[in-house]
């Protein structure tokens, strides 16, 4: 039975990323104004929260909610990002800190994403002549949803241009339109940008991948990871992921199985009706679900292996490329054609 937390679980030690978020509120002096950013959020007041206080991801999402409207501040998200990582988040901060490089870096990024950063769900992918880092909703925000990506990028290409000892050049892909004025995304990502590619992702030439980092030390980190391993095995559900994020790995491994609400909720241990009420508490349903995961392995297709519509069509396990294509439109809003032409361009 596949293990997972939910949005109303509370797990999220508030020490960690909370605390950063209520530092950077008072460096503005929010605290000033009262307790408006607080609301809902179990946080009682402005002081650093009890070692043993957590909480759960609907109380973080709102904090951050607040933070950004009481701020009213275009750059918030892009500051946020800036402290983000390494963090003081326990062994896997202090393993991320000794990281011999940016393979290294990503995959600790990633095996720890519940401790790291547990608002998204990073995935390191290689293919040919791309590595792409891409970003997955973990507990339903849709509306914060621009706000977190920009946070998350922000502190990847931080953490790498610090640990790495240079700016790497990132390209990075956002599933949104382009802003009105996009100063804050060129002053904290860079220039290489492309909006509307329904997949919020960095990519990189894998040439960057096993460059060492001045700051990185092998057994530093090995030892950082065994603690980090220690600490998880401590907590039968340390290292649990969203039921957004466990149910993406589970279709996603499955996708040319034809996966089914009846079959997946099985995996998960529960009737299909609980599952859809689960679902519906992180404002998704089962075949949005699906859907998202096969618009991103069409377009992972696509991107690195260069398949016609028809080879996808035949690997997602559709009839013929023309109820694929209609499909595809449904999910994304291009045809395959438009999207793959873009991708293709600015994999080179």
């Amino acid at each position: 039975m596949i293990a997972y937390r939910q949005i109303g679980d509370s797990f999220i030690p508030a020490q960690h990323q909370p605390a950063l978020i209520l530092d950077y509120a008072r460096s503005r002096e929010l605290d000033e104004r009262g307790d408006k950013a607080l609301r809902g959020t179990g946080l009682r007041g402005w002081a650093m929260p009890d070692a043993d206080s957590t909480l759960s991801p609907a109380q973080y999402l709102q904090l951050l909610a607040n933070v950004m409207r009481e701020l009213d501040s275009p750059d918030t998200s892009f500051m946020l990002g800036q402290q983000m990582l390494p963090g003081h988040f326990g062994a896997l901060s202090h393993a991320l800190l000794q990281a011999r490089n940016l393979r290294q870096a990503l995959e600790i990024l990633c095996a720890g994403a519940v401790r790291l950063c547990p608002l998204l769900t990073p995935r390191l992918r290689e293919e040919g002549a791309l590595a792409v880092l891409y970003w997955t909703d973990s507990f339903g925000a849709p509306s914060q949803l621009p706000a977190l990506v920009e946070m998350h990028m922000t502190a990847v290409t931080a953490m790498c241009r610090w640990l790495g000892g240079e700016r790497l050049p990132w390209r990075y892909c956002l599933n949104r339109g382009a802003p009105a004025h996009v100063e804050q995304h060129e002053a904290h990502l860079g220039t290489d940008l492309r909006f509307n590619c329904h997949l919020d992702a960095m990519l990189i030439h894998p040439e960057w991948l096993d460059r060492p980092w001045p700051r990185g030390n092998a057994m530093a980190a090995s030892v950082a990871l065994d603690g980090a391993a220690a600490e998880a095995g401590a907590d039968a559900l340390a290292s649990a992921p969203s039921l957004l994020t466990a149910l993406y790995d589970h279709l996603l491994a499955n996708i040319r199985l034809g996966p089914t609400l009846e079959l997946s909720a099985a995996a998960f241990g529960v009737s299909a009706a609980t599952m859809k009420r689960h679902l519906a508490r992180h404002g998704s349903h089962f075949q949005a679900e699906l859907d998202q995961v096969r618009a991103h392995v069409a377009i992972h297709l696509f991107q690195a292996r260069g398949y016609d519509n028809e080879a996808v069509a035949q690997y997602l396990g559709f009839h013929d490329a023309t109820n694929f294509r209609r499909s595809f439109k449904r999910w994304t809003g291009l045809t395959p054609s438009v999207l793959r032409d873009g991708l293709l361009g600015f994999a080179t």
